[in-house]
């Protein structure tokens, strides 16, 4: 019986690792910018993306903010970032750091971004509070987040069924959660995000098309956390793999990938503060600047 041990991104940094997240991000750029256009006109905004790999969503928010515009993408890996570096239009620029700690100032952003972080990396109420806090006052953040239970194949095989479970056990076993999107909705609601935003999107694959090797692909990735977990043998590992890619090439199979939800909201704006502030009889301290020089004669006690 496997036990949980202690860590958070269970996915190893490999080569084939900067493949797999630039064909994600490909797959899944439609939806991407289905959402992003949700938001309106984006020219001139300072964006941050929060956990991008070698690239994340930083080329679609690049042509949406334009020249007068900024985006910043951040990750840990300092692998991805050379790479990301090495396609960056003039507008982008990327930088090492913690998601959950990023050094940055905060209020400087009119967009932070997240996908496949608070699901993969944990513990998202503390992601949620770093990405407001760097979001200016109306600002918005938006997360998009797996449900790892869709993925699913046609005609069913064992083999995939044995990755699958594999999958999300790995996940689960260093503290994480692919179905997470179950909750995204709640979870940004209840950090206090105002007028939150709810969108899912659900990607089919054939055997022909560029994800068709998701599943065994990330499994090499996670293979370290899953010999590790006892979730497989090396051996079981080996065969699950070749099996599970024999059925994926055949002409007549497909699979439906992880629903995604896509969630957003803003940041409480400054006179929302205020009234919370007045409902807790908190003075703001710079509410005596907002005064008017009459109302300041007022209030100054008169000498006699």
């Amino acid at each position: 019986m496997s036990t949980a041990y202690a860590g958070n991104y269970p996915l190893k940094r490999r080569n084939r690792e900067i493949k797999r997240l630039l064909v994600q991000s490909q797959a899944m750029a439609p939806d991407t910018l289905a959402m992003l256009e949700r938001l309106g006109p984006m020219q001139g905004w300072r964006c941050l993306d929060i956990g991008c790999g070698p690239g994340g969503i930083t080329d679609l928010l690049s042509a949406r903010v334009g020249p007068t515009g900024r985006v910043i993408g951040l990750d840990m890996n300092a692998a991805f970032l050379d790479h990301a570096r090495r396609n960056a239009a003039a507008n982008v620029a990327f930088r090492r750091g913690d998601a959950y700690d990023t050094d940055l100032p905060g209020g400087g952003f009119d967009l932070v971004h997240m996908r496949f972080v608070a699901s993969t990396a944990g513990n998202p109420q503390r992601l949620l509070r770093e990405a407001m806090r760097l979001a200016r006052p109306g600002g918005i953040v938006a997360l998009q987040e797996p449900d790892g239970s869709t993925l699913n194949v046609y005609p069913p095989h064992p083999a995939w069924d044995r990755l699958k479970v594999a999958l999300l056990r790995a996940f689960a076993g260093v503290g994480a959660d692919l179905e997470l999107a179950r909750k995204l909705f709640f979870l940004a609601q209840a950090a206090g995000l105002r007028d939150v935003q709810y969108r899912t999107a659900l990607l089919g694959v054939r055997a022909m098309d560029p994800m068709v090797d998701y599943l065994p692909s990330t499994i090499e990735s996670l293979r370290a956390t899953i010999l590790k977990l006892g979730l497989l043998s090396a051996r079981e590992l080996s065969a699950a793999l070749a099996d599970c890619r024999a059925h994926l090439a055949k002409p007549g199979t497909s699979f439906t990938l992880y629903a995604v939800a896509q969630v957003w909201g803003r940041t409480p704006a400054d006179e929302d503060a205020a009234q919370g502030a007045a409902r807790r009889g908190v003075r703001r301290p710079d509410a005596a600047k907002r005064r008017s020089p009459r109302q300041r004669r007022r209030a100054k006690p008169r000498s006699r």
